[in-house]
């Protein structure tokens, strides 16, 4: 007797965009022009642009495993882009245009891209990259509609990607490779230490979908309509350009613009019901409601992570837009996601942030690796595994994990009875004064729950006599605050030694390239 076995259908991203095309062809991804208009168009359409992105790369020389790199901020061209690249089997490198000149060559000359696809304002910027470094022979621009284009590079072509695509046969196939195969690479946003390169797979990002599908973690809906601020130059926009296409629901992708007049008129325009990206982009939508007026009535809910939440500025956003904020955590090289807090939950809180679905696993060790003999309650060290989490780092000979598999995150975390996760700190960020450690997670919760606080940042200073002592930075919301009710709840909540040596009041909370507060930049600064 034969048993019976089930078919061999490879995992890969792909068939994402080939099954919105054939069952929700009239889904649409709407994009912000330059000149503040919008583009829309269907599912079905952007599959047969994407394949001939395929053979446009193709023709130029591009093969599977070949790496294509992208300079380009959240729009259509940048959309069928990733597809074209993917499904053919070659590997997306995304850059961040918020990175220096000098820091993208260094990039591009890991990667060994010989293209590079760009938002046309961002040319200039593509073009002092290439003299950094790299082996870039071809320049193409996105969302330019095939126009005349005035400019040289030495030793590198540059032009249109839709010229390229006139003419050419969308008949490439997709999806002929193995589902291990490397699908994208992104470099970490180093706001705590140097960028190192993640390679993504079709597997791992197909199974990361799946999860964040599940009702219990994204839970978008066909009928949805999802505005994607968090960059397609960032851990994979938090895994959007695959999710929303799987159930055929509305993709709205603001361009390189998210203030909050921006972001106001898109989710009146497209009836926007669930709106993903860091807490500082919907602090921006916020504070120009509250300045402006107008609500944004179909919004029903906000997937924040990349940060923590303070309290007061989640309950700041609830009250004004009247959404739900969902909390979640996540890294670059966890495809990203990693833990979510579960929609409509009553107890949830901007301080914990969900519990992992399948596929991910979590542990919590000492500073040496061993294991807590109990996962729930003590704070330890989060180690992670699953079949999304990174292996080694690009162009790295060790891996990244240790000999059972687990990654250490860096972070440190507590699980509560429930499962719950919460994020306590980062180990880099510990501060040590006198020997003895302070953990300025702690301290920036405390006092981010004050509601006349937007965002705030604790960093160790220099000090002769203690080695290290924490100053406290903060951005205040509507309303003053004196520094002594900034420090009246740490007087309760944390030891003496812990307060602050000093309070530094900002206009501007300083961001890193991905929204989160950089704090590189704030120990430069004043450490």
């Amino acid at each position: 007797m034969i048993d019976g076995s089930m078919q061999d259908y490879a995992l890969t991203l792909d068939k994402f965009l080939s099954h919105a095309a054939k069952w929700h062809p009239l889904g649409e991804v709407v994009s912000a022009a330059a000149d503040g208009s919008l583009e829309r168009i269907g599912y079905a359409s952007l599959y047969q642009r994407a394949r001939t992105v395929s053979g446009a790369l193709h023709r130029l020389g591009v093969r599977g495993g070949d790496r294509v790199a992208t300079l380009a901020w959240n729009s259509q061209g940048h959309f069928e882009s990733w597809y074209g690249i993917i499904g053919m089997g070659a590997v997306c490198h995304t850059l961040n245009p918020r990175l220096t000149a000098k820091n993208l060559g260094a990039m591009l000359a890991q990667s060994e891209a010989s293209i590079l696809l760009v938002s046309p304002d961002l040319l200039e910027l593509a073009q002092a990259a290439c003299m950094e470094g790299g082996v870039i022979r071809h320049i193409l621009l996105l969302d330019d509609n095939g126009a005349a284009i005035d400019a040289e590079g030495p030793a590198v072509s540059i032009g249109s990607l839709e010229t390229e695509m006139a003419g050419t046969s969308s008949d490439i196939e997709w999806g002929q490779f193995d589902e291990h195969t490397p699908s994208g690479l992104c470099f970490t946003s180093g706001t705590t230490g140097a960028p190192k390169g993640v390679t993504y797979t079709h597997r791992g990002c197909y199974l990361h979908t799946m999860r964040q599908l599940s009702a219990d973690v994204m839970g978008v809906r066909g009928h949805d309509s999802v505005l994607a601020v968090v960059p397609m130059f960032h851990a994979n926009a938090w895994g959007l350009p695959f999710t929303v296409p799987a159930v055929g629901a509305k993709l709205v992708l603001p361009g390189r613009h998210s203030e909050g007049a921006h972001l106001a008129a898109l989710i009146r325009s497209e009836g926007v019901t669930l709106g993903v990206g860091v807490p500082t982009v919907w602090l921006g939508l916020v504070e120009h409601l509250e300045s402006e007026g107008g609500e944004v009535p179909t919004l029903e809910r906000i997937l924040v992570g990349g940060a923590s939440m303070p309290p007061a500025l989640m309950a700041r956003i609830e009250k004004r837009l009247g959404a739900e904020v969902q909390t979640s955590w996540g890294m670059t090289e966890l495809s990203p996601l990693g833990t979510a807090a579960v929609p409509g939950d009553p107890e949830r809180r901007a301080s914990v942030s969900g519990r992992p679905a399948i596929g991910i696993d979590l542990l919590l060790t000492d500073s040496d690796g061993r294991p807590h003999d109990d996962q729930r309650g003590p704070e330890g060290h989060l180690r992670v595994r699953g079949p999304s989490v990174v292996e080694r780092y690009f162009g790295e000979a060790g891996p990244a994990t240790d000999a059972d598999g687990w990654f250490d995150t860096g972070d440190l975390a507590r699980i509560a009875t429930d499962g719950s996760l919460k994020i306590t700190g980062r180990a880099k960020d510990l501060i040590k004064s006198g020997g003895e450690w302070i953990n300025p997670a702690e301290i920036e919760s405390l006092v981010g729950a004050l509601p006349q606080v937007s965002l705030v940042a604790v960093i160790g200073r220099t000090d002769p006599k203690w080695g290290e002592r924490p100053i406290l930075l903060v951005e205040t919301a509507n309303g003053s605050i004196n520094d002594e009710e900034l420090l009246a709840p740490l007087r309760e909540g944390v030891a003496s030694w812990w307060i602050p040596d000093a309070i530094i009041r900002l206009d501007r909370m300083p961001l890193a390239a991905t929204g989160k507060i950089d704090k590189i930049q704030l120990r430069a600064d004043y450490g």
